[in-house]
């Protein structure tokens, strides 16, 4: 009997090819199973490297992960949920995610953020979790930080260093259903208004609502954010303090120093201007007068020389 077929060299070949595209390797002190890549707490000091292509979940929480290459993340194009929380990463770059536009979930919680580029996010289209949350050293967001992520339903921003937020950054969030912003330094200033008149109307679910407080002014020091647009749009709008009525008072000062001027610069203007119409009208009344007294001595004269002519010299 002849042995049964078995798979030729070009058959192992194609496969072993068909492995290296997809990756088919697994990082060391990692765990890789059904396009799932667990890395967590594997003491890695960098992204791993021979993650395999078709990779859909990855964990690479609880490490010292400093920098996530846009190149090497961007080759997992099927990845939707990424785990980076408890590592040392300290920026998110404008093409850190560029390859990743399946990316549902992302949390970079409990890093060491100073910075969110402005459009670090704009590729992630499909995103509907994103967790901001303990970065103390995040000082700011852009407006544009969240520009794209038109899909996004749960955004945590809780124990950062986050002062205050341009309610621009909200106006492309349609689903946006539930905001975490508590253990946050808020200044509920003027320009803090507009964002929480969006809190107001946005109807957004606050589930740490009541320990989302300002911690200025004193006034307003404890007061729920979620709460305080009406007492702040009172404070900015329709109530004037000392420094809005000093400010009042230089304002009108310099209107009324600037009227002062403008009137003694036309009464200038119209004593120059009457001075002068009256010196062109006098000599004008000069130039009439001498041309009147020209003219009659040319009349008497002609006279005098008509009578000399057509009458005889009485002796």
């Amino acid at each position: 009997m002849s042995p049964a077929p078995g798979p030729g060299p070009g058959w192992l070949l194609f496969s072993l090819g068909l492995g290296l595209v997809s990756g088919s390797k697994c990082p060391n002190s990692c765990q890789c199973q059904a396009q799932e890549v667990v890395c967590t707490g594997a003491q890695l000091k960098e992204y791993p490297p021979n993650i395999p292509l078709d990779t859909r979940r990855l964990y690479l929480d609880h490490n010292h992960i400093t920098f996530l290459p846009a190149m090497n993340l961007g080759l997992l194009s099927d990845l939707v949920y990424l785990a980076c929380q408890h590592n040392l990463i300290s920026g998110v770059m404008d093409y850190t995610f560029i390859g990743v536009f399946k990316l549902i979930y992302l949390d970079l919680s409990s890093n060491n953020l100073t910075l969110v580029s402005p459009h670090s996010f704009s590729m992630l289209s499909s995103l509907v979790q994103l967790n901001l949350s303990n970065n103390p050293h995040l000082l700011s967001l852009n407006k544009f930080t969240f520009a794209n992520t038109s899909s996004l339903r749960l955004l945590d921003l809780r124990d950062t260093g986050l002062q205050t937020l341009d309610h621009a950054a909200f106006q492309n969030l349609p689903t946006l259903q539930t905001l975490y912003l508590s253990g946050n330094p808020w200044k509920c200033n003027c320009s803090f208004l507009d964002f929480t008149i969006y809190l107001i109307v946005s109807h957004l679910d606050h589930p740490d609502g009541q320990n989302a407080t300002c911690v200025e002014p004193a006034e307003l020091a404890g007061w729920p954010i979620t709460q305080v647009g009406n007492p702040l749009r009172y404070m900015c709008i329709t109530h004037l303090d000392g420094r809005d009525y000093l400010f009042l008072l230089l304002v009108g000062f310099c209107i009324f120093s600037a009227g002062t001027v403008a009137a003694w610069l036309t009464g200038m203007c119209a004593v120059v201007y009457q001075s002068a119409r009256r010196k062109s009208s006098e000599a004008e009344e000069e130039d009439e007068h001498g041309q009147r007294v020209v003219v009659s001595r040319r009349i008497f004269q002609s006279r005098v020389d008509a009578g000399q002519d057509g009458f005889p010299q009485l002796m």
